[in-house]
């Protein structure tokens, strides 16, 4: 059993839980960790993105050879060093334990595996476990919807059959996963009857969410003698888990029964934000979708609309989940040299949805429409299309699922809703 500050997994549960009622009584915050929200569009201060299609020495980028050759790596080093950290390179070897290979679920529809993947390779301390349902009696390699969750696996999903997993719980303890979780159970058969795969995995099997997490998750194993764990470039728990998503693709490379090449990864949130990070530095993830990544995500970290970067890099809340460095800006992030949409563009020309909610104005569902207007130049140089010169769809309007760079926003707030994932479905079945 590990123990951690009870003060400030109290203050997490405790603001976590503030969000949720904001979601459902539309009544935003407007103070958060001593710092001001502005939800007034006329209060935006006047702003300028960093330019997504001019390099650092200043020439311009006019074609995709370009950008991926060239002005993507430039932003991929800069993102790693600046917001997210560096994340280590790959394991030489991962092993992986069968728990259950052929489970019968959902009435015969789906076959059940339970995938152990242990994350480092002289030790079985830090072990992930994967949750994969697959159409039965399928004849060829199955696409994959992929979710990186708040819940343990079997809290995940209605299916009394799954392992019941261990989670962290808000006095800092890892306990049994045995009671109903804090989310609602996805519904998997959805996802069969279209012929693909579900997959999920529970983010605490990789590294704990909260502040004193760093000596019991997985970064710890890759500090050199000597280090701390707190240098400039350092590795957040987005990045951590990021990397731990990278070692479940290693796995579906493996898996016979899996299109690896056809694997649409989603997450919320803070996970949001993982996904969106991961679909830049794990090009093997072909479609990413990101539900209300907001602020660190995909929304302008310029507008200071909802959540910025102050609130963010506040030591009582989620300073954590970032480089050191991404904290050095929240003074001047005029400096900053990319944003939003530069974290977008990266995905290019990978089909990426971004979903959002009209009355999530915490996470500025208006900054994260802006992004991926900007981030639509990147897109054009591969001959796609994004949101550019349209106008921001209102709530429930599918018309922008039509480009590989899509928009969708739910009537409701922060996270996703039940009708989200027909969406999901629709836009994987157009572009994965």
């Amino acid at each position: 059993m590990m123990h951690f500050s009870k003060r400030i997994l109290s203050c997490f549960f405790l603001f976590s839980l503030s969000l949720t009622s904001y979601s459902q009584n539309n009544t935003p915050p407007d103070t958060v960790a001593g710092f001001p929200v502005n939800y007034n569009e006329d209060a935006i201060p006047p702003y300028t993105l960093p330019k997504l299609l001019e390099m650092e020495n200043g020439q311009a980028v006019k074609d995709s050879k370009t950008w991926m050759n060239k002005r993507r790596p430039e932003l991929l080093r800069a993102v790693a060093e600046l917001q997210y950290g560096k994340t280590p390179p790959a394991p030489k070897k991962t092993a992986f334990d069968v728990l259950e290979k052929d489970g019968v679920a959902f009435d015969g529809k789906a076959t059940r595996k339970q995938i152990r993947v242990y994350l480092t390779e002289d030790s079985k301390d830090h072990p992930m476990d994967l949750l994969i349902y697959l159409p039965k009696n399928s004849t060829k390699k199955t696409p994959i919807f992929f979710t990186i969750s708040f819940s343990a696996n079997n809290q995940s999903v209605d299916d009394p059959a799954v392992k019941i997993g261990e989670i962290w719980n808000r006095d800092g303890v890892k306990v049994k996963a045995d009671q109903p979780g804090r989310f609602r159970a996805t519904n998997v058969e959805q996802f069969i009857d279209e012929g693909y795969g579900f997959a999920t995995v529970y983010y605490g099997d990789i590294d704990p969410d909260f502040k004193d997490g760093f000596d019991f998750g997985i970064r710890k194993e890759f500090l050199k003698d000597g280090e701390t764990g707190i240098q400039p470039d350092e590795w957040g728990t987005i990045s951590a888990w990021s990397w731990g998503l990278s070692r479940a693709m290693d796995y579906f490379e493996k898996d016979n029964d899996i299109d690896e090449n056809r694997i649409a990864l989603m997450g919320v949130s803070r996970l949001g934000k993982t996904v969106l990070w991961t679909g830049i530095r794990d090009t093997r993830y072909k479609m990413i979708i990101a539900s209300c990544s907001g602020e660190g995500g995909a929304a302008l970290a310029r507008r200071d609309y909802g959540e910025n970067i102050k609130h963010m890099s506040s030591p009582s809340r989620y300073a954590y989940q970032f480089a050191p460095n991404y904290h050095e800006y929240s003074t001047h992030l005029e400096d900053f040299p990319f944003d939003a949409h530069s974290l977008v563009a990266m995905i290019a020309p990978r089909p990426l949805l971004l979903q959002t909610g009209d009355t999530d104005f915490w996470s500025d569902p208006k900054g994260e429409f802006l992004a991926a207007q900007e981030a639509s130049k990147v897109y054009q140089l591969f001959g796609e299309n994004g949101p550019e010169g349209k106008d921001m769809p209102a709530a429930g309007d599918t018309n922008l699922l039509d480009n590989k760079l899509g928009y969708y926003m739910h009537d409701g707030g922060h996270g996703t809703v039940p009708s989200d994932y027909p969406v999901f479905i629709q836009f994987m079945k157009k572009y994965l």
